[in-house]
């Protein structure tokens, strides 16, 4: 059996994610401390009893997303639930790369929080609130996208952010852009589109300048070598220590290759994929490329008991 562990990205936050594990673990609870000081403010108590409108907030959910990742995989560490000699890969959806470097030894988890609290805060100042968004299309192909996007672009500058899966393509841009496609996707015969709940269109050109940003700060943070192969979001093959910070900062204004990611894994006989974090939209997306793996997520404790059956 070879596992590889995935870590979810912006858009998988909720309220009171990761509280069941804070509550329960001490190793959980370090995490969300730790988080707390690093950013000098209370980030888990918001993560545990805000709203949905802060917690959706591009420079609470990358950090909140992050921590409530990392506490699980601490978790799950500490009760010693799985095989770390069976993990052969690592891949994180956007800034679930952050969540993967912390589990694979190569950046502190107060430094992921500092790095993230760079490249969220310019992220989020890359335009004003309300004025870009990003939409998730689904029963479509990326061919299609690719030839109804310069109808799409004179409503608002629209590109596409994430080949997520065969049918599910997500696309940001402009507000207006991205409300036309959200109400008009039948004309494209596409079977849904949904208003992701981010607050800036992120992996477009729109936000070049969170890239340049982060791009003079990225420098001051040192990564150590992988523990295990990470698969990057930018070219969806393996990276190092090397060349993760440069991979980094143009994954700001890059496509996330997530289906070519799982494609990779897949052909390199992985077997087992567990996705450590909020949520489950991953391991949808493994069960929809792939009908042989075995895809499980892990959110809440009592998701710990999948772990024992593989």
């Amino acid at each position: 059996m070879t596992i590889a562990l995935l870590f979810p990205g912006q858009g998988s936050q909720f309220i009171g994610m990761g509280k069941d594990f804070y509550d329960h673990y001490e190793s959980a609870k370090s995490v969300y401390n730790e988080l707390d000081l690093a950013l000098n403010r209370p980030l888990s108590d918001l993560i545990f009893n805000g709203s949905n409108v802060d917690i959706s907030l591009t420079t609470n959910s990358q950090p909140a997303i992050m921590a409530t990742s990392i506490a699980i995989f601490r978790t799950i560490q500490a009760e010693k639930l799985t095989n770390i000699n069976n993990i052969k890969m690592v891949a994180g959806h956007s800034l679930g790369e952050y969540s993967s470097l912390v589990a694979n030894d190569s950046l502190e988890f107060f430094d992921a929080a500092k790095l993230l609290k760079i490249r969220s805060e310019a992220m989020q100042e890359s335009m004003p609130v309300g004025t870009g968004g990003m939409a998730a299309l689904i029963g479509t192909s990326l061919e299609q996208i690719d030839d109804i996007l310069p109808e799409l672009n004179e409503y608002g500058k629209i590109f596409i952010a994430n080949d997520n899966a065969n049918g599910q393509v997500v696309l940001s841009g402009e507000i207006s852009a991205i409300d036309y496609i959200c109400n008009n996707s039948k004309k494209y015969n596409i079977k849904r589109a949904i208003k992701l709940p981010v607050s800036a269109p992120f992996h477009c050109e729109l936000i070049n300048s969170a890239a340049t940003a982060l791009k003079k700060e990225i420098m001051n943070f040192h990564f150590k070598d992988f523990k295990y192969p990470l698969v990057s979001n930018v070219n969806a093959k393996p990276c190092s220590a090397k060349n993760i910070q440069s991979l980094l900062v143009d994954q700001v204004v890059s496509r996330v290759r997530w289906r070519e990611i799982l494609e990779y894994m897949v052909n390199q006989n992985t077997t087992t994929f567990i996705e450590i974090g909020p949520g489950n939209v991953l391991t949808n997306l493994v069960k929809r490329m792939s009908k042989s793996a075995n895809a499980i997520s892990i959110s809440k404790i009592e998701d710990l008991s999948k772990l024992k059956e593989i």
